[in-house]
């Protein structure tokens, strides 16, 4: 006869049996040190503990719940991993949803990964065991609000108020699940009766008028918010619930007026000011109406907080945005004495002072910078081209060369970058030797600097050296950047100076299209190109514009006085 083949049963007192015994008994006892790892914040050894449980009694709900639970911990947890890990926690909830903690937090997984319903289940679950417990009660009409039943969420809630009371938090929510059913009466009459608790709360008229608002009825919604603002006058919220209706309505002036009020009140904290004022300015600007305005804002909102970096930051970027280069440094020269260790905000310092062409004081701050962030070294390459512009440029290269001294081998980006700058210096004290080797190995270092690409295109052109390389160079940049004016400038003189007239003209005139400013060298290159191209009066015209604007071009005198090209 043929044996059966199969499982053997375990017969009490078997060694199969108390084996199977030993590793339950074992993986209990790794379980409960696992826990304790756990309320010890030992993560790592709490993971390691409860993994070998699982292994030796993955039959224990219990331990599979915080085997699965684990899952869930780890950082950049895959979905595979957390849908494992709830099947894992469900399996000890459907045994044992009486274990509160862990049904709880069972239940708040849920929904993170897109279990909303089975949420729901388990909320309603916990809420039928635990009835008295607050907030299984408010997970539950939150539960219902996930799934779309703003009814019962509202029932919910209304069981909460037979034990909390009526409660601004609870009224609160409630509206906004009678807004999600466009109940309108709904919304108004929680309002009144959160209202009716405390009529002379400021709050709560606040509160009415922001559901008079939302229903679009603005009369009742001005009445509630002028109330607010009787009882605390110091609130800015009002102010701003306000000016955004009268925004809705057009009326410019009370917007203007709420908005003032808001930002001079002093319960609004710094941040939303900042954000209310950065808003205010951008509309201002697109009225072109700006300057008295702003500046008494400014003034009021710096005497109520003279030592906040962001409002003086934000009125350095208004100075900015108006072209007042010295009143931004100054704003931002506040900032680096509030905070002297930060240093983007000497960055922001430095660049200012350069666009204000003060170039001793952009030096100045560098070298202050340095003292408070010395390993920056993002702070050389502001320092570098302010000596330039001085013409120091044997202090500029030694800037330079402390800059690459200190900077990562390996930092390519930064290395050309500075290269770049040097590569510059050169070029001004005419060693066109050290210049163009400067600029050779910068491309090697960073074969994608269009900056430098357009530099080097540039100055070759000038030199009438190589132009084919110069020509390869900058076309790279303009089709990198084809919009930039400085780029189709160079590439015009490639041209030009590769004899290339009537493509010349064709870049020239698209970079004065595309907002080159009013640059005398561009001006000049235009008037050269037009005389080229046979139109001597129209290339007149634009010589007188550029000597105009830099009066101190020999050449240039020159071709307006005799009425003629010279080249250079």
């Amino acid at each position: 006869m043929l044996a059966v083949i199969g499982a053997v049963p375990m017969i009490a007192g078997s060694k199969d049996a108390d084996d199977a015994a030993m590793r339950r008994d074992k993986a209990r006892y790794v379980y409960l040190v696992a826990i304790k790892q756990r309320e010890a914040d030992n993560d790592g050894a709490f993971f390691d503990l409860i993994r070998h449980a699982y292994a030796l009694d993955s039959s224990n709900t219990a331990i599979s719940y915080y085997y699965g639970l684990t899952k869930l911990m780890r950082p950049n947890v895959t979905r595979d991993d957390a849908m494992r890990g709830v099947e894992l926690m469900r399996k000890h909830f459907e045994a044992h949803p009486e274990d509160y903690y862990e049904a709880y937090t069972y239940a708040n997984v849920l929904p993170q990964i897109g279990k909303n319903e089975e949420a729901l289940a388990a909320w309603q679950k916990l809420a039928e065991l635990f009835p008295t417990k607050i907030d299984v009660q408010g997970q539950l009409a939150d539960s219902y609000a996930r799934n779309g039943d703003f009814r019962k969420s509202i029932e919910a809630f209304d069981s909460l108020e037979k034990v909390l009371g009526k409660t601004p938090e609870l009224l609160l929510r409630k509206i906004s699940y009678y807004y999600e059913l466009h109940d309108t009466t709904g919304m108004i009459n929680e309002g009144h009766r959160l209202l009716r608790t405390a009529p002379h709360n400021g709050e709560y008229n606040y509160l009415m008028g922001y559901v008079f608002q939302g229903v679009q009825m603005n009369d009742s919604a001005l009445a509630y918010f002028d109330k607010a603002i009787e009882l605390m006058p110091d609130n800015g919220r009002p102010y701003l619930a306000k000016a955004n209706i009268y925004m809705q309505k057009g009326d410019s002036v009370g917007f203007d007026r709420e908005i003032y009020n808001a930002l001079v009140s002093k319960d609004l904290d710094v941040e939303n000011k900042v954000g209310v004022l950065t808003d205010y300015i951008k509309q201002l600007f697109s009225r072109n109406d700006t300057t008295e305005r702003v500046n008494r804002l400014f003034t009021v909102l710096i005497e109520q907080h003279p030592h906040e970096v962001a409002i003086h930051e934000l009125y350095s970027e208004y100075f900015v945005a108006r072209k007042d280069y010295v009143r931004a440094a100054e704003q931002m020269g506040y900032v680096v004495d509030i905070d002297p260790s930060n240093a983007d905000y000497w960055k922001k310092l430095m660049m200012v002072n350069l666009m204000a062409e003060q170039y001793p004081k952009a030096i100045a701050a560098g070298d202050k910078a340095l003292e408070y962030n010395p390993k920056n070294i993002d702070l050389y390459q502001y320092i570098g081209p302010a000596y330039f512009q001085i013409k120091e440029y044997d202090k500029a290269l030694e800037v330079y060369d402390r800059c690459l001294a200190v900077a990562d081998s390996l930092d390519y980006q930064l290395r050309a970058s500075v290269l770049t700058g040097k590569g510059d210096v050169y070029y001004a004290l005419k060693d066109t030797a050290q210049s163009f080797a400067c600029y050779e190995e910068a491309l090697k270092l960073d074969p994608t600097n269009v900056s430098l690409m357009n530099n080097y295109a540039y100055f070759l052109a000038v030199e009438g050296r190589d132009l084919d390389k110069a020509e390869q160079l900058s076309t790279k940049a303009v089709n990198a950047s084809p919009n930039n004016a400085t780029f189709l400038d160079t590439y015009a003189w490639v041209y030009f100076k590769k004899g290339d007239y009537n493509l010349a003209l064709i870049y020239i005139e698209y970079a004065l299209k595309n907002d080159v400013g009013e640059n005398a060298e561009v001006m000049e290159h235009y008037g050269d190109i037009l005389f080229m191209n046979g139109q001597p009066e129209k290339a007149l015209e634009w010589w007188e514009k550029a000597l105009k604007l830099d009066p101190e071009r020999d050449v240039l005198k020159r071709k307006v006085e005799n009425k003629t090209y010279f080249f250079k």
